[in-house]
């Protein structure tokens, strides 16, 4: 048995009697989707960082990348649909596609709000060069990937320099107005550096305020709280040092109910590189369709033809332990 199968067969020993739907039908609450008003994207895998604990297991090696037809695809879908106030761009790195400025260009045209998933080294990338001003003359929301304010943690989790690197990337978009210009928001992003639930939020928050304030003069936003999912190479890690089993019980051990009311599912949907739509972005690395039912951009006419069935499987235990946890923070 291969170390994926093992691994999966680890989580389906200990949550047989707990799964989550089960726990959803024991908290008397329902999971369902309302109008759908964000539209998360993933438009490619091509990265320049292969980071520990991403679930997209993106990386320099990928080649995998939106097209324009697809691009096109969306844009007319966009136009139409009222309801959806913001998308959400992620990757990979998101800017490493080649329809991305385009993209965003029409987007914002649109009186739509933009987010843009950014992993804070590639704007030293050869070819970036100009991707900060850009992003600050569109008017983008950044959010940004620093999963803590120690050098050791950061280089650890996300390769050599990397906390450096990022550092001067926040140094620059503050340069620009990010953080400080009210037009121009700047949040970052925390992931744990190892199998454990994030800290209370705000305390945290406050914690990165003052450290990158004192140590680099950098102001930002809002700090997102995120639990490590477990899947893709996150999962892999776990199993790896024998402790996919104990992550899963302090998930389980951790679940709240009350996070249910807000988990992102509620009102986004997700798109794959390749145009496929999916519940959430966990659900779209795990290849768990929509509606219970394979989905593409070019097989609706609009959004609104999605139905409210959302798939769940045992790994939404991370959204709903503690906190609560989406790709916004804590739920509660």
């Amino acid at each position: 048995m291969n170390n994926v199968n093992t691994a999966s067969a680890a989580i389906n020993n200990i949550i047989t009697s707990t799964s989550f739907a089960q726990q959803i039908k024991q908290a008397d609450k329902t999971l369902r989707r309302d109008k759908i008003t964000t539209l998360q994207l993933n438009i490619g895998k091509r990265c320049n960082q292969a980071c520990h604990h991403c679930h997209v297991e993106s990386g320099p090696d990928h080649t995998e990348n939106m097209n324009g037809e697809s691009i096109d695809r969306l844009l007319t879908l966009l136009e139409q649909d009222k309801n959806i106030l913001t998308v959400d761009i992620t990757g990979g790195a998101p800017e490493l596609n080649p329809h991305f400025r385009r993209f965003v260009t029409a987007i914002r045209a649109m009186g739509k709000k933009v987010i843009n998933r950014c992993n804070l080294t590639i704007l030293f990338e050869a070819g970036q060069e100009d991707t900060a001003n850009f992003l600050a003359d569109q008017g983008i929301h950044i959010v940004a990937s620093l999963p803590c304010y120690s050098q050791k943690n950061v280089d650890a989790q996300r390769g050599k320099n990397v906390f450096e690197k990022s550092i001067q990337a926040l140094q620059l978009l503050n340069a620009l107005g990010y953080g400080t210009d009210e037009n121009l928001k700047l949040d970052l992003v925390y992931n744990p550096g190892g199998a454990f639930l994030p800290p209370p939020q705000q305390q945290l928050e406050r914690d990165y305020k003052d450290k990158l304030f004192q140590d680099f003069g950098i102001q930002f936003n809002q700090l997102y709280a995120i639990t490590n999912m477990p899947i893709k190479r996150f999962e892999h890690q776990l199993h790896r040092d024998g402790l996919l089993e104990d992550y899963m019980q302090l998930l389980l051990d951790n679940f709240n109910p009350d996070a249910l009311d807000n988990v992102m599912c509620k009102n986004q949907i997700s798109i794959g590189f390749d145009g496929a739509i999916y519940d959430c972005d966990f659900n779209q690395m795990l290849d768990i369709p929509v509606s219970g039912k394979t989905l593409d951009i070019f097989s609706i006419q609009r959004f609104d033809d999605i139905n409210t069935f959302i798939a769940v499987a045992d790994h939404c235990f991370a959204c709903t332990a503690g906190s609560g946890s989406s790709c916004g923070g804590s739920l509660v």
